[in-house]
């Protein structure tokens, strides 16, 4: 597994960030899948969301204090193993988002999970600055 990690300030409120990010809003943010359906489980949520072509995938969602924890379950997804951390935490005049990720494709080839983890920090990348667009 490789780990990436992306960081932002957003110039808002905590209050105001916390309302946009739901479970289903981060995979949204993220940019790579299209949310179809969202189910509240007794740990959380789990989003189901749809790529381009035959691409689905699953997410596991549990909330913490300062944000979500949440994994791709099972094989539906592009990822063998896939987890993220997403924190927030106020500074200055605003909120610092980090979105920590490691991921694995599981396919014994050099340089695989590399490219996969590239992958991954693209998407956090363009989570975050969703994010910001829409709360700034």
């Amino acid at each position: 597994m490789h780990e990436v990690e992306v960081s932002r300030f957003v110039r808002a409120t905590l209050p105001a960030v916390e309302r946009r990010l739901s479970p289903a809003a981060v995979v949204e943010y993220e940019g790579t899948f299209t949310v179809t359906d969202v189910q509240e489980t007794g740990d959380g949520w789990t989003v189901t969301g749809r790529g381009g072509g035959l691409l689905a995938a699953r997410f596991a969602f549990e909330e913490r204090e300062d944000g979500y924890v949440y994994r791709q379950e099972g094989d539906a997804g592009p990822f063998e193993e896939m987890e993220t951390r997403l924190r927030l935490s106020r500074r200055d005049e605003g909120v610092e988002v980090t979105a920590q990720s490691a991921v694995s494709l599981g396919v014994p080839l050099p340089l695989v999970d590399h490219v996969a983890a590239w992958k991954r920090r693209g998407e956090l990348r363009r989570a975050l600055s969703r994010l910001a667009a829409d709360v700034e």
